[in-house]
Protein backbone atom coordinates (compact mmCIF):
# COMPACT_ATOMS: atom_id res chain seq x y z
CA UNK A 1 0.00 0.00 0.00
CA UNK A 2 2.81 2.53 0.86
CA UNK A 3 4.19 1.44 -2.66
CA UNK A 4 1.38 2.79 -4.78
CA UNK A 5 0.41 5.69 -2.39
CA UNK A 6 4.34 6.77 -3.40
CA UNK A 7 4.09 5.29 -7.00
CA UNK A 8 0.77 7.26 -7.37
CA UNK A 9 2.00 10.94 -5.73
CA UNK A 10 5.10 10.92 -7.59
CA UNK A 11 2.97 10.43 -10.68
CA UNK A 12 0.74 12.91 -10.15
CA UNK A 13 3.30 15.12 -8.61
CA UNK A 14 1.09 15.22 -4.74
CA UNK A 15 1.56 14.35 -1.62
CA UNK A 16 1.37 10.87 -0.50
CA UNK A 17 -1.70 12.29 1.73
CA UNK A 18 -3.24 13.71 -0.65
CA UNK A 19 -3.33 10.31 -2.63
CA UNK A 20 -4.89 8.61 0.74
CA UNK A 21 -7.18 11.33 1.34
CA UNK A 22 -8.44 10.44 -2.56
CA UNK A 23 -9.01 6.68 -1.87
CA UNK A 24 -10.30 6.96 1.15
CA UNK A 25 -12.86 9.59 -0.29
CA UNK A 26 -11.94 12.54 2.26
CA UNK A 27 -12.58 16.22 1.35
CA UNK A 28 -10.04 18.94 0.87
CA UNK A 29 -9.04 17.54 -2.56
CA UNK A 30 -10.13 19.42 -5.88
CA UNK A 31 -11.91 17.60 -8.41
CA UNK A 32 -8.92 17.80 -11.05
CA UNK A 33 -6.24 16.47 -8.52
CA UNK A 34 -8.80 13.80 -7.89
CA UNK A 35 -9.39 12.70 -11.84
CA UNK A 36 -5.49 13.25 -11.76
CA UNK A 37 -5.11 10.35 -8.83
CA UNK A 38 -7.95 7.93 -10.36
CA UNK A 39 -6.00 8.70 -14.00
CA UNK A 40 -2.95 7.73 -12.35
CA UNK A 41 -4.24 4.73 -10.85
CA UNK A 42 -5.53 3.28 -13.85
CA UNK A 43 -2.46 3.88 -16.13
CA UNK A 44 0.07 2.53 -13.48
CA UNK A 45 -2.26 -0.67 -13.00
CA UNK A 46 -3.87 -0.68 -10.00
CA UNK A 47 -7.41 -1.44 -8.87
CA UNK A 48 -9.23 1.37 -8.28
CA UNK A 49 -10.72 1.27 -4.40
CA UNK A 50 -14.13 -0.53 -4.27
CA UNK A 51 -16.38 2.46 -3.77
CA UNK A 52 -14.61 4.42 -6.74
CA UNK A 53 -14.54 1.32 -8.83
CA UNK A 54 -18.78 2.74 -10.46
CA UNK A 55 -16.85 5.76 -12.19
CA UNK A 56 -15.27 4.61 -15.72
CA UNK A 57 -11.80 5.65 -16.19
CA UNK A 58 -11.06 8.94 -17.80
CA UNK A 59 -9.02 7.06 -20.39
CA UNK A 60 -9.40 6.91 -23.99
CA UNK A 61 -7.51 4.31 -25.99
CA UNK A 62 -5.38 5.92 -29.02
CA UNK A 63 -4.61 3.02 -31.38
CA UNK A 64 -1.92 3.56 -34.35
CA UNK A 65 -0.51 1.16 -36.93
CA UNK A 66 3.33 2.97 -36.48
CA UNK A 67 4.87 6.30 -36.12
CA UNK A 68 7.33 6.18 -38.79
CA UNK A 69 4.34 7.51 -40.99
CA UNK A 70 4.71 11.07 -40.43
CA UNK A 71 0.74 11.20 -41.15
CA UNK A 72 0.11 9.24 -37.81
CA UNK A 73 1.97 11.47 -35.18
CA UNK A 74 0.06 14.67 -37.01
CA UNK A 75 -3.24 12.35 -35.87
CA UNK A 76 -1.98 12.04 -32.76
CA UNK A 77 -1.35 14.96 -31.82
CA UNK A 78 -4.78 16.63 -33.03
CA UNK A 79 -6.47 13.66 -31.31
CA UNK A 80 -4.55 13.81 -28.37
CA UNK A 81 -4.75 17.52 -28.32
CA UNK A 82 -8.45 17.59 -28.44
CA UNK A 83 -9.06 14.98 -26.02
CA UNK A 84 -7.21 16.63 -23.36
CA UNK A 85 -9.24 19.79 -23.71
CA UNK A 86 -12.30 17.50 -23.09
CA UNK A 87 -10.13 16.31 -19.46
CA UNK A 88 -9.83 13.00 -21.30
CA UNK A 89 -6.48 11.50 -21.51
CA UNK A 90 -5.22 9.60 -24.01
CA UNK A 91 -3.33 6.08 -24.34
CA UNK A 92 -1.23 5.68 -27.23
CA UNK A 93 -0.77 2.13 -28.40
CA UNK A 94 1.73 1.83 -31.37
CA UNK A 95 1.66 -1.85 -33.16
CA UNK A 96 5.30 -3.19 -33.42
CA UNK A 97 6.05 -5.75 -36.05
CA UNK A 98 6.63 -9.26 -34.14
CA UNK A 99 5.77 -7.38 -30.79
CA UNK A 100 1.57 -5.70 -29.18
CA UNK A 101 -0.97 -6.56 -31.60
CA UNK A 102 -3.34 -4.46 -32.30
CA UNK A 103 -5.93 -7.04 -30.35
CA UNK A 104 -3.63 -7.45 -27.36
CA UNK A 105 -4.02 -3.43 -26.72
CA UNK A 106 -7.52 -3.57 -27.31
CA UNK A 107 -7.20 -6.34 -24.00
CA UNK A 108 -5.17 -4.14 -22.38
CA UNK A 109 -7.61 -1.16 -22.70
CA UNK A 110 -10.63 -3.24 -21.77
CA UNK A 111 -8.60 -4.00 -18.54
CA UNK A 112 -7.77 -0.38 -17.89
CA UNK A 113 -11.67 0.26 -18.33
CA UNK A 114 -10.94 2.83 -20.66
CA UNK A 115 -13.93 5.45 -21.67
CA UNK A 116 -13.56 4.71 -25.51
CA UNK A 117 -10.95 4.03 -28.39
CA UNK A 118 -10.22 5.75 -31.78
CA UNK A 119 -8.55 3.71 -34.09
CA UNK A 120 -6.59 5.67 -36.82
CA UNK A 121 -5.10 3.61 -39.10
CA UNK A 122 -5.78 -0.53 -38.54
CA UNK A 123 -6.71 -3.62 -39.18
CA UNK A 124 -10.50 -2.37 -40.22
CA UNK A 125 -8.90 -1.42 -42.80
CA UNK A 126 -7.81 -4.94 -44.45
CA UNK A 127 -10.38 -6.79 -45.49
CA UNK A 128 -8.46 -10.34 -44.63
CA UNK A 129 -6.90 -9.41 -41.39
CA UNK A 130 -8.61 -10.74 -37.69
CA UNK A 131 -11.57 -8.34 -36.70
CA UNK A 132 -12.35 -10.02 -33.46
CA UNK A 133 -11.32 -7.06 -31.52
CA UNK A 134 -13.44 -4.99 -32.70
CA UNK A 135 -16.43 -7.53 -32.31
CA UNK A 136 -15.49 -7.39 -28.77
CA UNK A 137 -15.79 -3.41 -28.12
CA UNK A 138 -18.94 -3.76 -29.92
CA UNK A 139 -20.18 -6.17 -27.59
CA UNK A 140 -19.17 -4.55 -24.61
CA UNK A 141 -20.44 -0.78 -25.87
CA UNK A 142 -17.32 1.27 -25.73
CA UNK A 143 -17.43 4.13 -27.36
CA UNK A 144 -15.48 3.62 -30.71
CA UNK A 145 -14.17 5.69 -33.65
CA UNK A 146 -12.66 4.98 -37.03
CA UNK A 147 -10.37 7.01 -38.67
CA UNK A 148 -10.40 6.41 -42.67
CA UNK A 149 -11.84 3.57 -44.47
CA UNK A 150 -12.90 0.44 -42.86
CA UNK A 151 -14.97 -2.85 -43.94
CA UNK A 152 -18.55 -2.73 -43.91
CA UNK A 153 -20.39 -3.89 -40.97
CA UNK A 154 -18.28 -3.07 -38.21
CA UNK A 155 -20.84 -0.76 -36.73
CA UNK A 156 -18.58 2.47 -35.83
CA UNK A 157 -18.67 5.76 -36.88
CA UNK A 158 -15.86 7.01 -39.01
CA UNK A 159 -14.41 9.67 -39.96
CA UNK A 160 -12.68 9.28 -43.69
CA UNK A 161 -10.64 11.81 -46.31
CA UNK A 162 -12.36 11.15 -49.70
CA UNK A 163 -10.14 8.89 -51.62
CA UNK A 164 -12.43 8.69 -54.65
CA UNK A 165 -11.69 12.94 -54.53
CA UNK A 166 -8.28 12.48 -53.71
CA UNK A 167 -7.43 10.14 -56.72
CA UNK A 168 -9.42 12.26 -59.37
CA UNK A 169 -8.07 15.40 -58.57
CA UNK A 170 -4.45 13.85 -58.99
CA UNK A 171 -4.99 12.50 -62.17
CA UNK A 172 -6.73 15.41 -63.49
CA UNK A 173 -3.43 17.03 -62.21
CA UNK A 174 -1.08 14.52 -64.56
CA UNK A 175 -3.44 14.45 -67.30
CA UNK A 176 -4.04 18.37 -67.90
CA UNK A 177 0.45 18.63 -67.78
CA UNK A 178 -0.47 16.00 -71.17
CA UNK A 179 0.79 12.57 -68.85
CA UNK A 180 -1.41 9.57 -71.06
CA UNK A 181 0.26 7.14 -69.37
CA UNK A 182 -0.66 7.35 -65.32
CA UNK A 183 0.32 4.74 -62.95
CA UNK A 184 -0.85 3.73 -58.89
CA UNK A 185 0.89 2.28 -56.28
CA UNK A 186 -1.42 1.20 -53.95
CA UNK A 187 -1.77 -0.37 -50.96
CA UNK A 188 -2.42 -4.27 -50.39
CA UNK A 189 -5.50 -6.00 -52.06
CA UNK A 190 -7.76 -5.72 -49.03
CA UNK A 191 -6.87 -2.65 -47.99
CA UNK A 192 -10.13 -0.59 -48.66
CA UNK A 193 -8.81 2.99 -48.85
CA UNK A 194 -6.69 1.72 -51.60
CA UNK A 195 -9.85 0.04 -53.51
CA UNK A 196 -11.49 3.28 -53.31
CA UNK A 197 -8.61 5.15 -54.93
CA UNK A 198 -8.23 2.30 -57.12
CA UNK A 199 -11.96 2.50 -58.37
CA UNK A 200 -11.99 6.02 -58.78
CA UNK A 201 -8.95 5.83 -61.16
CA UNK A 202 -11.06 3.42 -63.59
CA UNK A 203 -13.95 5.63 -63.48
CA UNK A 204 -11.90 8.83 -64.58
CA UNK A 205 -9.61 6.92 -66.79
CA UNK A 206 -11.61 4.74 -68.27
CA UNK A 207 -9.70 1.94 -68.86
CA UNK A 208 -6.99 1.10 -66.71
CA UNK A 209 -5.01 -1.99 -67.52
CA UNK A 210 -3.60 -4.21 -64.59
CA UNK A 211 -0.54 -3.70 -65.50
CA UNK A 212 -0.06 -0.13 -64.75
CA UNK A 213 -1.25 -0.97 -61.08
CA UNK A 214 1.52 -1.57 -58.44
CA UNK A 215 0.71 -3.06 -55.28
CA UNK A 216 3.36 -2.28 -52.30
CA UNK A 217 3.47 -2.44 -48.59
CA UNK A 218 3.76 0.80 -47.05
CA UNK A 219 6.61 2.08 -46.66
CA UNK A 220 9.42 4.20 -48.64
CA UNK A 221 10.92 0.47 -49.94
CA UNK A 222 7.74 -0.43 -50.95
CA UNK A 223 7.51 2.76 -53.35
CA UNK A 224 10.43 1.68 -55.04
CA UNK A 225 10.00 -1.95 -55.79
CA UNK A 226 6.21 -0.81 -57.02
CA UNK A 227 7.00 2.14 -58.47
CA UNK A 228 10.39 0.28 -60.68
CA UNK A 229 8.08 -1.97 -62.29
CA UNK A 230 5.72 1.04 -63.30
CA UNK A 231 8.61 2.59 -64.95
CA UNK A 232 9.46 -0.19 -66.78
CA UNK A 233 5.87 -0.47 -68.17
CA UNK A 234 6.69 3.27 -69.64
CA UNK A 235 4.33 5.17 -67.49
CA UNK A 236 5.50 8.96 -67.06
CA UNK A 237 2.77 9.83 -64.24
CA UNK A 238 2.32 8.05 -60.74
CA UNK A 239 -0.11 8.49 -57.89
CA UNK A 240 0.71 6.96 -54.81
CA UNK A 241 -1.47 6.19 -51.95
CA UNK A 242 0.93 7.50 -49.25
CA UNK A 243 3.64 9.66 -48.86
CA UNK A 244 6.55 7.48 -47.95
CA UNK A 245 5.23 5.46 -51.20
CA UNK A 246 5.86 8.40 -53.58
CA UNK A 247 9.38 9.20 -52.30
CA UNK A 248 10.22 5.66 -52.90
CA UNK A 249 8.53 6.20 -56.69
CA UNK A 250 11.04 9.14 -56.43
CA UNK A 251 13.91 7.04 -55.64
CA UNK A 252 13.03 4.44 -57.75
CA UNK A 253 13.23 7.14 -61.08
CA UNK A 254 16.45 8.02 -60.38
CA UNK A 255 17.83 4.58 -59.84
CA UNK A 256 17.19 4.09 -63.37
CA UNK A 257 18.85 7.29 -64.07
CA UNK A 258 15.68 9.26 -64.95
CA UNK A 259 14.67 12.72 -63.57
CA UNK A 260 11.79 14.11 -61.68
CA UNK A 261 9.89 15.80 -62.83
CA UNK A 262 11.08 16.01 -66.34
CA UNK A 263 10.72 12.67 -67.42
CA UNK A 264 8.80 10.98 -64.48
CA UNK A 265 6.19 13.04 -61.96
CA UNK A 266 5.25 11.81 -58.39
CA UNK A 267 1.85 12.72 -56.74
CA UNK A 268 1.85 11.41 -52.95
CA UNK A 269 -1.14 11.32 -50.83
CA UNK A 270 -1.50 12.97 -47.02
CA UNK A 271 0.95 16.00 -47.06
CA UNK A 272 2.66 14.31 -44.24
CA UNK A 273 5.63 16.67 -42.30
CA UNK A 274 7.99 17.75 -44.21
CA UNK A 275 7.15 17.11 -47.63
CA UNK A 276 7.79 20.86 -48.97
CA UNK A 277 11.57 20.23 -47.34
CA UNK A 278 12.34 16.67 -49.96
CA UNK A 279 13.87 17.22 -53.39
CA UNK A 280 11.89 17.74 -55.53
CA UNK A 281 9.36 19.28 -52.91
CA UNK A 282 6.58 17.18 -53.07
CA UNK A 283 3.37 17.16 -55.07
CA UNK A 284 0.69 15.31 -52.54
CA UNK A 285 -3.13 15.34 -51.88
CA UNK A 286 -3.40 16.75 -48.34
CA UNK A 287 -5.55 14.95 -45.50
CA UNK A 288 -7.30 17.76 -43.49
CA UNK A 289 -5.83 15.98 -40.65
CA UNK A 290 -6.61 18.87 -37.83
CA UNK A 291 -10.76 18.48 -39.08
CA UNK A 292 -10.74 15.24 -39.41
CA UNK A 293 -9.04 14.70 -35.29
CA UNK A 294 -11.41 16.59 -33.95
CA UNK A 295 -14.56 15.49 -35.28
CA UNK A 296 -13.15 12.39 -33.93
CA UNK A 297 -12.99 13.36 -31.02
CA UNK A 298 -16.65 15.06 -30.89
CA UNK A 299 -17.80 11.37 -32.25
CA UNK A 300 -15.82 9.81 -29.34
CA UNK A 301 -17.11 11.91 -26.67
CA UNK A 302 -20.77 12.19 -27.64
CA UNK A 303 -21.02 8.38 -27.05
CA UNK A 304 -18.97 8.77 -23.67
CA UNK A 305 -21.56 10.91 -22.90
CA UNK A 306 -23.72 8.73 -23.66
CA UNK A 307 -25.69 10.10 -26.96
CA UNK A 308 -26.40 7.39 -30.24
CA UNK A 309 -24.08 8.33 -32.69
CA UNK A 310 -24.91 6.42 -35.86
CA UNK A 311 -22.45 4.15 -37.66
CA UNK A 312 -21.72 6.68 -40.41
CA UNK A 313 -18.64 7.58 -41.86
CA UNK A 314 -17.95 11.22 -42.51
CA UNK A 315 -16.00 12.23 -45.41
CA UNK A 316 -13.89 15.30 -45.68
CA UNK A 317 -12.72 16.81 -48.75
CA UNK A 318 -8.78 16.39 -49.67
CA UNK A 319 -6.78 19.09 -51.38
CA UNK A 320 -4.27 19.18 -54.25
CA UNK A 321 -1.09 20.62 -52.86
CA UNK A 322 1.26 21.15 -56.23
CA UNK A 323 4.71 21.13 -55.64
CA UNK A 324 7.82 20.65 -58.14
CA UNK A 325 7.66 16.61 -58.26
CA UNK A 326 5.18 16.95 -61.23
CA UNK A 327 5.64 19.00 -64.93
CA UNK A 328 4.62 18.97 -68.17
CA UNK A 329 5.10 14.94 -69.51
CA UNK A 330 7.98 14.48 -71.90
CA UNK A 331 8.02 14.61 -75.29
CA UNK A 332 7.94 11.67 -77.29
Amino acid sequence: MTRRLAEVAKKVGVSEATVSRVLNGKPGVSEATRQAVLTALDVLGYERPTQLRGERARLVGLVLPELQNPIFPAFAEVIGGALAQLGLTPVLCTQTKGGVSEADYVELLLQQQVSGVVFAGGLYAQADAPHDHYRLLGDRNIPVVLVNAAIEHLGFPGVSCDDAVAVEQAWRHLASLGHERIGLVLGPGDHVPSARKLAAARTVAGELPDAIVARAIFSIEGGHAAAARLIDQGVTGIICASDPLALGAIRAARRKGLDVPSQVSVVGYDDSAFMNCTEPPLTTVRQPIEAMGRAAVELLNAQIGGTAVPAEELLFEPELVVRGSTAQAPRA
